[in-house]
């Protein structure tokens, strides 16, 4: 089964401006370029966020990881008996810089890359551009994404009982008067989530991903920072209802969002109680012209 979302793949329209952004605003390190794509560090790995040029400004694949060889055979087998084409690919394997992968498709047509044995480059160890201390990553893994599905049921069917997701919980969100809908939460490690599934029709697959600092100060740095550029927050500071992340949003050169926050709870599956939240925050995340 999944152990973490280990990378992600962005298509995009402006490389320089998202540069600055990844760099300077949210404290990526710089990778290396490998056939035009520029890449990006958060932790000690060779690269979490790649950056394609001349893309959709939208997510463009996700790679996760399962522990090792006989994980991934086995996780290849069960798609395969379940009807999903999985291709293998040597040379894309190379390209990504891990032992082995192959590759599926979602339900709603995301390019999924499942591998095992990504590079690290401990020998040069992760420094900010901006100064973030670093990222919450290890076994919780890059951090977490959360897309809109056309068939909430399918994407749920393939991420739970295929992919091994486990549920965490669910919010009704009320983003206006007479519109709701349910948010999904899954987990696949002791990050709350490290995915989510919005179902409603979006413009992007991707609404935001988001980065866990490793301590809040981080995050008060990284508003100065918005703020001495001013680079405008989509949401405000606030507390999250169902991870108790302490966190901001703001738009990237692409149009989706990041959330960068601190202090995320982690799940025990020994002890963990699905609930249903009714607000998305305790407090703050006020989105942008409205309070």
């Amino acid at each position: 089964m999944i152990s973490s979302l280990g990378y992600i793949g962005v298509g995009v329209s402006d490389t320089a401006a998202w540069t600055t952004f990844a760099t300077q605003m949210i404290g990526l390190m710089p990778g290396e370029k490998v056939d035009g794509e520029l890449r990006f560090r958060n932790d000690q790995q060779a690269w979490r966020l790649a950056l394609i040029p001349g893309g959709k400004d939208d997510i463009a694949f996700a790679g996760y990881e399962v522990a090792g060889p006989a994980e991934l055979a086995a996780l290849r087998e069960r798609l395969a008996v379940a009807g999903i084409a999985c291709v293998a690919d040597k040379a894309l394997a190379a390209r990504r810089g891990v032992l082995d992968l192959f590759t599926c498709v979602d339900p709603d047509g995301l390019t999924l890359e499942i591998y095992y044995g990504a590079s690290e480059r401990t020998e040069a160890p992760f420094r900010s551009p901006a100064g973030v201390s670093g990222f919450v990553t290890g076994d919780q893994g890059f951090g977490h994404i959360v897309l809109a599905t056309r068939d909430i049921a399918a994407a749920r069917r393939f991420y739970l009982e295929l992919l091994g997701f486990r549920l965490s919980d669910i919010i009704r969100m009320q983003p206006a008067p007479g519109m709701s809908f349910e948010l999904e939460f899954f987990h696949c490690n002791p990050r709350h989530h490290t995915l989510a599934l919005a179902p409603v029709p979006a413009p992007k697959r991707l609404h935001h991903f988001m980065l866990q600092a490793a301590s809040f100060d981080d995050v008060g740095f990284a508003l100065e920072r918005l703020e001495a550029t001013n680079t405008p927050l989509t949401s405000s500071l606030g507390r999250h209802t169902n991870d108790h992340m302490v966190s901001f949003y703001c738009r990237t050169p692409s149009g989706f969002e990041v959330e960068f926050g601190h202090g995320a709870r982690v799940v025990d599956d020994t002890i963990w109680r699905v609930a249903r939240h009714d607000a998305p925050s305790i407090w703050g995340h006020h989105r942008a012209g409205r309070h």
